[in-house]
């Protein structure tokens, strides 16, 4: 967006609700869990109790948390000086009053989303602060509180959460017997944003007429009754708890279970594309990395055509996943030209970037979609994916399972896997029946271990990480009728994540 209030809408990075819902349990709340609920709570029977539902339970529990800003730092050792000022004034009488001292529990807070929603005008002098505030530790800080969904700022989930709760809170405002203190937060929440400039004005436009209910926060909340979590929320909670050790454990565990990581052997290992005579468009060099990495990039692309090529047949689709700025599918559209490659991507700036590059090279067996790789749903032969990330390398996969179509997967990231809606962690039986979902986290952690600068023997240990984790995924794919292999790029130092899930129906 061009114009700068609107691009704030999108937080940090601009990575508001950027994960899709599929991976997201945050995104599958605010987009999924919580409209579905209210569409559902507003479709009840008159005569039926009003029960909270436990989306909107889980959203109330959410703005409790503790806020994590990026350098929140500065406003922390703020809150924790005036919250020593407000201590010493109820203590000592004769200390005199200030006019920064709160009202509130989250007056400092607010005050700063505030503060960025307002016209800037003359910039605040810095200052140090006192030394003993200084010399507090970051833990020892008080935390910050929600002002808004996300934090401390308005956000477009605020956008996305509003039409949806507020036709929620009028009915439940309304309906005999309730009780607007079950869920305070939801309700300071409601206020503050009839706060937010240019709200009051689109909700007149919209013909939404806001409540203006009593400050619920105002006295102590009655505690509400812990409520069971629906299974994606319980499994977030599961995985967040800490476990104690190291992977050696778990996999002695799997060892006697007779199950260890076996890698196939690489069928063309010394197979190269002459890299020097294909166009210069063709090359990762294209795509904006430096000399090294491109270098890494052309040995991984290596596999990768290989194993494709290896399985393509004349009039094939081969669909390049999570395919970034093209580097795997314009290789493969060029030295494939039989078959038609489709890209699939998120990313805008990465696709024009790809489309650059073909209509340069003049490639025509070439397609490109912006979305969210689980929306694709045509048919196809081949799929792949360089690097996917997390469950991404799963998604992949199952959709090529539902096509009936090979794939050649290279994960990556294996410290953001977690059991979402679509699947559960481990995925076969025999790791299921071997490991907790707890212990297969720990071997998706230390699979991430495995950088250039680690020593050798912490490495070698992440890569026998990485093909347990991968094996687990193998099996899984193999019990739908599959021939899979596991196997590492040739050679292993063109990355960190090395390894390769070769599968066929």
């Amino acid at each position: 967006p061009a114009r700068a209030d609107v691009a704030a809408l999108l937080g940090f990075k601009k990575t508001c609700l950027k994960a899709c819902a599929e991976v997201s349990q945050w995104t599958r709340l605010c987009e999924l869990s919580v409209p579905s609920a209210v569409e559902a709570f507003l479709r009840r029977p008159e005569d039926r109790p009003s029960e909270i539902p436990a989306a909107v339970l889980h959203l109330e529990r959410k703005l409790g948390e503790p806020v994590k800003v990026h350098n929140d730092d500065k406003i922390r050792r703020q809150k924790l000086q005036q919250q020593q000022k407000k201590q010493k004034q109820q203590t000592d009488p004769r200390e005199p009053p200030t006019t920064d001292a709160p009202d509130s529990s989250d007056a400092l807070e607010l005050g700063a989303a505030l503060a960025r929603l307002s016209v800037p005008g003359e910039p605040t002098p810095a200052t140090r602060g006192p030394s003993d505030i200084r010399r507090v530790k970051t833990t020892e800080l008080p935390p910050l509180e929600h002002v808004f969904t996300e934090g401390l700022y308005f956000t477009l989930t605020d956008l996305v959460l509003l039409p949806c709760l507020h036709p929620f809170l009028v009915s439940l405002h309304r309906s005999p017997g309730s009780n607007p203190a079950r869920l305070p937060l939801l309700w300071r929440w409601y206020r503050r944003v009839q706060e937010v400039p240019g709200v009051l004005r689109a909700a007149e436009s919209c013909g939404m007429c806001f409540l203006l209910p009593r400050d619920e926060t105002s006295s102590p909340a009655p505690e509400t009754p812990e409520l069971a979590l629906p299974p994606e929320e319980d499994v977030e909670k599961t995985a967040a708890a800490p476990f104690i050790g190291g992977p050696r454990p778990t996999m002695t565990k799997l060892r006697e279970c007779g199950i260890e990581a076996v890698f196939s052997a690489h069928p063309c290992p010394t197979r190269t594309l002459d890299w020097d005579g294909l166009p210069a468009a063709v090359k990762p060099t294209e795509g904006r990395m430096s000399d090294v990495r491109a270098a890494r990039k052309q040995q991984q692309l290596n596999n990768l055509v290989a194993m494709v090529s290896e399985q393509a047949q004349p009039g094939d689709t081969v669909v390049d996943f999570c395919s970034g700025g093209g580097h795997v599918g314009i290789v493969l559209a060029h030295t494939l030209p039989q078959c038609q490659v489709v890209l699939i991507e998120n990313k805008e700036e990465s696709l024009v970037r790809a489309k650059d590059r073909c209509a340069e090279l003049g490639l025509h067996n070439i397609g490109f979609i912006q979305a969210n790789l689980d929306y694709f749903t045509g048919p196809f032969q081949i799929g792949v994916a360089l690097h996917a990330c997390g469950v991404a390398t799963d998604m992949v996969m199952e959709l090529c399972v539902r096509a009936r179509a090979a794939f050649v997967v290279s994960p990556c990231c294996y410290g953001f896997i977690q059991n979402t809606f679509r699947f559960s962690f481990p995925r076969s039986k025999r790791f299921v029946d071997a490991v907790s979902y707890k212990e297969h986290m720990l071997l998706c952690r230390f699979a991430d271990q495995t950088a250039g600068q680690l020593p050798p023997d912490r490495r070698l240990i992440g890569k026998q990480c990485m093909g347990l984790v991968d094996l687990d995924r193998s099996w899984a794919a193999e019990s739908h009728g599959y021939s899979v292999r596991v196997m590492s790029m040739e050679p292993q130092s063109c990355s960190p994540k090395n390894n390769m899930l070769v599968g066929v129906p």
